[in-house]
């Protein structure tokens, strides 16, 4: 019979997701959905995720399976007027796919843990949102020509949801990679752990 390995420091990683992702929800439910609009903590996550967890799978598994488990809560009461009847919310893949590839970013870009590099993925990070979940507004949307244009017409207007976007990976980011960092510091256990 093979032992299962307790890791205390996936462990602390994805409690530090799951507090994240919790208290996302909670000012959602607390605030007018407008407001704060795209002031998230998933840029955040993926960063996080990517950066700390060596092992891929939980790189990308704990900030996919974080924002998909708030998604659903938050497609099934606040955001079920505007789910259409389907299971998340229009057009949620293209969302996924930016999520994914902003962990990949924080795997590249944040092999040292630093201001620097923090600063640097979140810009990158944001256009990535920027880009990939506007073309899925715009795609085959007949709101906006299907053409480079109507592409940049949508991208323009989004302008002010990735400034909160940004916004949001700033600050959650800032929370959650401090918070780890000083727990570092005062529990050796999460300095030499592998993840």
């Amino acid at each position: 019979m093979s032992k299962i390995k307790f890791n205390p420091t996936t462990l602390v990683l994805a409690a530090i997701i799951a507090l994240v992702t919790a208290f996302r929800l909670l000012v959602v439910f607390n605030t007018d959905i407008l407001v704060v609009a795209n002031f998230s903590s998933i840029g955040a996550v993926a960063l996080f995720g990517g950066a700390y967890f060596k092992n891929n799978l939980k790189a990308f598994a704990f900030p996919l399976l974080s924002l998909f488990l708030s998604d659903f809560i938050l497609a099934n009461t606040l955001f079920k007027p505007y789910s259409n009847g389907s299971f998340l919310y229009p057009n949620w893949y293209y969302t996924y796919i930016a999520l994914a590839m902003m962990v990949v970013v924080a795997k590249v870009l944040m092999t040292k843990v630093n201001i620097f590099s923090f600063l640097g993925s979140t810009l990158v990070v944001v256009f990535i949102h920027w880009i990939v979940t506007d073309f899925g507004v715009w795609f085959l949307n007949p709101e906006y020509p299907q053409t480079l244009a109507g592409f940049w017409f949508c991208l323009v207007k989004a302008i002010p949801f990735e400034f909160r976007f940004m916004s949001g990976t700033l600050m959650y980011g800032a929370v959650i990679f401090g918070a780890y960092e000083i727990l570092k510091v005062k529990v050796l256990s999460l300095q030499t752990q592998k993840k």
